[in-house]
């Protein structure tokens, strides 16, 4: 039960927390680097985190209810659909550094840009918390198992945390260009995560087509093991993805990839010290 625990949270809180500390590094980045002169306020993360928090205790308080929406597919759909508002909201964050007149797209970016990095986080911290939560009030019921989830949760909750400062200042730590571009590109596999985990869910109501699997790696790297989780909550690590989640996964990537902000990001040197 102790290791059993010590995987799911793990894998809930990575996801998490690999969002908040690329947007992190961004959001420094921006702030220091950007020819706009551009300020975004740290203000947005302890709100995201308390919006989130709030929002997965009622998310799991009212899970019973909502899974019988649409035919007792409501769970499906709602996670699928946080995670297509999240992607959405990525889009537009990216899609925000399009060329035009340089003060009004400031205004714009100091205005939007904490907005859309709270919403996207405390969505994120919704999907992956209210899932914790539900595990411990379905294997907490019996007393055997209390000490072991709790102490496992602490355990898992600590590492990812900590994984996730150490990935902030690891990307800090590289040349101002490639802590965008790490970045990026980290932003652009989380995009096709998202996808994917939303065709699969969307698939399972009933609400997309079932598509043929592309391959089977579950000899090699088993979904359930602790690589293949670990592979799950980084990049979106399927055994068996099926075409179009594949195919999903692969537009949203790109997707990331040509938005402008990503493009700053593969300027030339000299660009992107001089600023953003």
């Amino acid at each position: 039960m102790f290791l059993s625990t010590v995987i799911l949270v793990l894998e809930e809180i990575l996801e998490a927390a690999l969002l908040i500390s690329v947007l992190l590094v961004l959001t420094r980045l921006l702030t220091r680097n950007s020819m706009e002169h551009l300020v975004i306020p740290l203000a947005w993360l302890p709100g995201a985190g308390i919006c989130g928090i709030a929002g997965a205790w009622l998310y799991a308080t009212f899970t019973p209810a909502v899974s019988e929406w649409f035919d007792y597919v409501g769970l499906e759909i709602t996670n699928a659909f946080i995670q297509v508002l999240i992607l959405v909201l990525l889009a537009l964050f990216c899609f925000m550094f399009s060329s035009g007149n340089r003060e009004h797209r400031t205004l714009m970016l100091a205005g939007m840009a904490p907005v859309l990095l709270c919403t996207m986080v405390a969505l994120g911290i919704t999907r992956e918390v209210s899932e914790i939560i539900l595990y411990m009030q379905g294997v907490m019921a019996l007393p055997a198992n209390v000490s072991s989830v709790v102490l496992g949760t602490i355990m898992a909750t600590g590492i990812g945390i900590s994984s996730g400062i150490v990935l902030y200042y690891l990307i800090l730590a590289l040349p101002v260009i490639w802590s965008y571009r790490v970045s990026m590109l980290l932003l652009a596999l989380f995009a096709g995560n998202l996808a994917s985990q939303a065709v699969l869910l969307l698939t399972q109501a009933d609400w997309l087509p079932y598509t043929p699997e592309l391959w089977d790696s579950s000899n090699l790297i088993p979904e359930y093991s602790v690589t293949g989780k670990l592979l799950y909550a980084l990049v979106g690590y399927e055994a068996n993805p099926s075409l179009l989640q594949c195919v999903l996964y692969l537009a949203s990537a790109i997707m990331i990839a040509f938005s402008p902000l990503f493009l700053l990001a593969w300027k030339s040197r000299k660009g992107s010290e001089d600023g953003a």
